[in-house]
């Protein structure tokens, strides 16, 4: 390849993933047309209506232990894929550790994808906030590509599965506290 050309395409790909780890919360918002799947509103935010199930999306976890989504089946399970060179990932997690104690009780699993990322510095990631909820190390993005039926667009983005193991929330760019609770709480109210 001509370095004009991998110069162009490593731009690129760099674009990509800075204006995912922008800071903002924005991002997606609902679609418009023929595409019933999502429901507009709150910019980032996308409501599936016509739900799919979420992969079968297992690994290793930061700490070394196996990580299977399928043994969260029959809660509501908060999926964040982040990474410790994320801003925006850092500015939310003390907000997920928040929400994962509290909704604990309700029946709530959270589970964190650490994508492309070197496993010191995710430890040191989950040391320096905290995290209580375990995060499957995710380097060369194969966990990440699983959710392809609706893809994480964007480093931090955040899935909200129902307890069929549907994905019901997509949540593209830095979240909060305030727009992740009542979220969850939609979703654990449904019967």
């Amino acid at each position: 390849m001509f370095p004009q050309i991998r110069a162009a395409v490593g731009l690129g790909v760099a674009a990509v993933l800075l204006a995912g780890c922008a800071g903002t919360s924005g991002g997606v918002t609902g679609t418009s047309g023929n595409d019933s799947r999502y429901v507009a509103g709150d910019p980032g935010v996308q409501l599936i209506n016509d739900r799919k199930t979420a992969p079968q999306a297992k690994g290793t976890g930061l700490d070394g232990t196996s990580v299977d989504l399928a043994g969260y089946r029959g809660k509501v399970v908060v999926v964040n894929f982040w990474a410790s060179w994320c801003a925006p990932c850092r500015g939310e997690a003390p907000s997920l550790e928040k929400l994962a104690q509290e909704k604990q009780a309700a029946g709530v699993q959270f589970l964190g994808v650490d994508i492309k990322d070197a496993k010191s510095a995710g430890l040191a990631f989950q040391r320096t906030f905290g995290t209580s909820y375990p995060s499957i190390f995710d380097p060369d993005g194969k966990v990440t590509l699983d959710f392809r039926v609706v893809p994480p667009s964007a480093v931090p983005s955040t899935l909200i599965l129902d307890r069929q193991g549907r994905v019901a929330v997509r949540i593209i760019g830095l979240t909060t506290y305030s727009r992740l609770s009542p979220l969850i709480d939609r979703v654990v109210a449904e019967k």
